[in-house]
């Protein structure tokens, strides 16, 4: 796993993301909790980016809500909680962003668009359930990254 790579919002996401399993009450770590940690790590540029597309918390997490289904996928061990297979792709695919992207670690941003590469993914289908395209998110963290 990449996870020294990861940077300081990046660590914090990764941490609340655990958090927010155990507030659901789960046994693993999915898509869903990266997705939610990004909106609840209010000040990385993940979290600013689906902010500016319209996208909170609030509403990402009835979405998922809507979306979830209770049933046991195949785990794996990361951390406290094991994560869900679509979780440790998550985590690579963000390394193979970051350096398609020239970055030296793996930013929030990073971890967002990430989320868009399994179909299957909680995080995947609550994004396009709230009407936010992989296309419109890159766009967006390009315009921002480009900015900083």
């Amino acid at each position: 796993m990449p996870l020294r790579r990861l940077d300081e919002d990046s660590r914090a996401i990764i941490k609340l993301s655990n958090d927010i399993a155990h507030e659901y009450e789960l046994e693993y770590v999915g898509t869903e909790h990266i997705l939610l940690a990004i909106l609840r790590h209010d000040n990385s540029l993940g979290a600013r980016v689906l902010n500016k597309l319209g996208v909170d918390e609030l509403q990402a997490r009835v979405t998922i809500d809507e979306l979830v289904q209770r049933s046991k996928e195949d785990t794996w061990v990361l951390g406290r909680l094991p994560g869900s297979p679509h979780y440790r792709d998550v985590i690579e695919r963000a390394m193979d962003i970051a350096e398609q992207l020239e970055a030296k670690l793996i930013g929030s941003a990073h971890l967002l668009l990430a989320l868009y590469h399994d179909k299957q993914s909680t995080a995947q289908q609550a994004l396009t359930t709230l009407g936010i395209s992989h296309k419109k998110c890159r766009d967006e963290v390009l315009r921002r990254l480009s900015a900083d």
